[in-house]
């Protein structure tokens, strides 16, 4: 990642279809677009892709976890299950449609933990949102027996994972809903923009009517559709979609440098002893956007992220102490500051993250690096990358 590094004459193409149309929406205007529907193409070409029957896109990540939310009926006051390692766009997504996260410990997946995540059911608990961070998975298996136990939705945040699997299913379609983001730094992006995946023709055509303000999208006169529901604007533009569906025709090959750049830097530090990696559930393949591994303790971890950056090795992330994507860094929800008021319910779930021990997570987090695997590297400046990062950390450990 990311699908920038490549970007070619097939995006260009797609692009310029759109451009010589100059229809840059996605619906209406029929007789101008010269039959280019780049976004309907792209939702078909994805959805086979996942292997799933319906593909909703969106403007970004963001909104696909908002849109798949309240496509299966998740509003106010309903309690959302998820990880406290993830990205912000995960509580934000939860708190505009007026739901509650609760936030519990991950485990060495650097996923949710099924064990925090039974122990925080509630009678107010509507979903369990695992999220599929750095480009692996959580224990699938042991989340849906919970969410089948307590009859909860069971929302895939695939974000960072796409192309990963679990059991021969693409992250994103285990679960009753899954989403993406293909902003400018994913594995494929749009520039901006985002997916909602399911096998549900409800929460599809839910999501398909409140992503356009309530639009049915009934017949072809787009003056004459009624509104089924209320909706909000979370709409992709034709361009944003063009590009996509010129990255998606490389999906394929970008997983494929992906892995073999994730191989040789992970067998290199292999070697090392007391380098550990981040545990794969059994059955799952990690779409290898990132190189996840373990030091033995905080210190050491926090000396080799400095190393590596000494010795000319970027893209390594220690996000114990990162602004975006760790509890520790959320000053903004746990003392609720915020632009408009929120609900009791909401303000009193959030002032006991402050009292909540994520000790478990702290323990994991504090020895945990990622390592960005680009899919513009040759396979030389990757093995001149991986004995840089083993030189790093050897003189540390």
């Amino acid at each position: 990642m990311p699908g920038f590094e490549i970007f070619g004459d097939e995006e260009r193409k797609q692009v310029n279809d759109v451009l010589e149309s100059g229809v840059l929406m996605r619906y209406g205007f029929d007789g101008m677009r010269n039959n280019h529907w780049k976004a309907k193409e792209f939702e078909t070409g994805f959805a086979h892709k996942m292997g799933v029957d319906y593909c909703q896109l969106v403007s970004n990540g963001t909104a696909a976890l908002t849109v798949a939310l309240v496509a299966a009926g998740i509003g106010a006051g309903d309690e959302v299950i998820m990880p406290c390692f993830t990205f912000v766009a995960s509580f934000e997504s939860i708190l505009a449609i007026g739901a509650i996260p609760v936030l519990v410990d991950i485990d060495a997946t650097l996923t949710l933990d099924p064990a925090a995540v039974a122990a925080a059911v509630t009678s107010k608990t509507r979903c369990v949102m695992p999220v599929h961070m750095c480009g692996s998975m959580a224990n699938l298996d042991a989340l849906q027996a919970i969410c089948n136990k307590h009859d909860l939705l069971l929302l895939e945040d695939a974000c960072q994972a796409i192309g990963g699997t679990y059991k021969g299913k693409a992250l994103g379609s285990y679960g009753d809903l899954g989403c993406f983001s293909f902003d400018f730094v994913k594995t494929i992006t749009c520039g901006e923009g985002g997916a909602v995946i399911t096998n549900n023709k409800k929460y599809y055509t839910n999501a398909d009517v409140y992503q356009d303000h309530g639009h049915d999208h009934i017949g072809n006169d787009r003056g004459a559709e009624t509104h089924p529901v209320m909706g909000y604007n979370y709409r992709i533009s034709e361009l944003h979609a063009a590009v996509g569906l010129g990255q998606l025709g490389k999906f394929d090959t970008i997983l494929s440098i992906q892995k073999r750049n994730y191989t040789i830097i992970r067998n290199a530090l292999s070697t090392l002893e007391g380098i550990t990696f981040r545990e794969v559930p059994e059955g799952g393949e990690e779409n290898y956007s990132f190189v996840n591994f373990f030091l033995p303790n905080e210190e050491l971890a926090k000396k080799a992220h400095t190393a590596m950056a000494n010795n000319g090795v970027e893209a390594n992330f220690y996000w114990y102490t990162n602004n975006w994507h760790y509890i520790n860094g959320w000053e903004h929800l746990r003392t609720i500051k915020t632009l408009g008021a929120v609900s009791d319910g909401i303000r009193n779930h959030l002032e006991k993250l402050n009292g909540t021990d994520f000790s478990k997570s702290d323990a994991i987090m504090g020895r945990t690096i990622s390592s960005l695997v680009k899919i513009g590297w040759t396979e030389e400046e990757v093995k001149v990358r991986a004995e840089k990062m083993k030189a790093a950390i050897a003189s540390v450990l």
